[in-house]
């Protein structure tokens, strides 16, 4: 894995940070983000009557004692976040004053962001858009972002939109 653009000196100051989304997140993993759906978490929600079926570990036995109702624990459920990076990689990316291009600029930002994301455990994707707008690239690891900065080179022009 090349971690070229990986400074070990940014990354002990960047360790410690949290990409949270400002947004509830709706995934299928569990995550560091707020889901829109209740589940098992730390985090109390709220308390709804008891329905049949319910687990019963989840029934509030000291409301029961106080109420002499049934009702079970609510919890929020965290959900992970599916981060993409799009990366202008075109011809005016090569500008830059003495041996660090623009583009060396984006490669760092886009690896530390990369190190943050897989830190949390989030999905990340990378869009490279050069030329034409380039399909959205899958899910890669944080040793597939890295090579594949590596391999970038600023070619073509900004994508024009129709």
């Amino acid at each position: 894995m090349s971690a070229r653009f990986l400074d070990p000196a940014i990354l002990s100051r960047i360790g410690n940070l949290e990409l949270l989304a400002r947004t509830v997140v709706d995934g299928f993993i569990s995550g560091l983000h707020q889901s829109p759906y209740l589940g098992l978490s730390t985090d109390f929600a709220e308390h709804r009557p008891y329905l049949p079926g319910d687990d019963i570990r989840r029934v509030d036995w000291r409301l029961w004692g106080r109420t002499d109702r049934w009702y079970v624990k609510e919890f929020e459920a965290d959900t992970n976040a599916n981060v993409v990076v799009l990366l202008d990689v075109s011809r005016s990316m090569a500008y830059g004053s003495g041996s660090i291009t623009k583009l060396d600029y984006a490669r760092f930002l886009v690896a530390s962001l990369g190190y943050l994301v897989d830190l949390q455990g989030d999905r990340l994707a990378l869009q490279v858009l050069a030329g034409k707008a380039a399909p959205r690239s899958g899910e890669v690891s944080l040793a597939a972002l890295l090579h594949r900065l590596e391999t970038l080179l600023p070619q073509g022009r900004w994508p024009e939109w129709h």
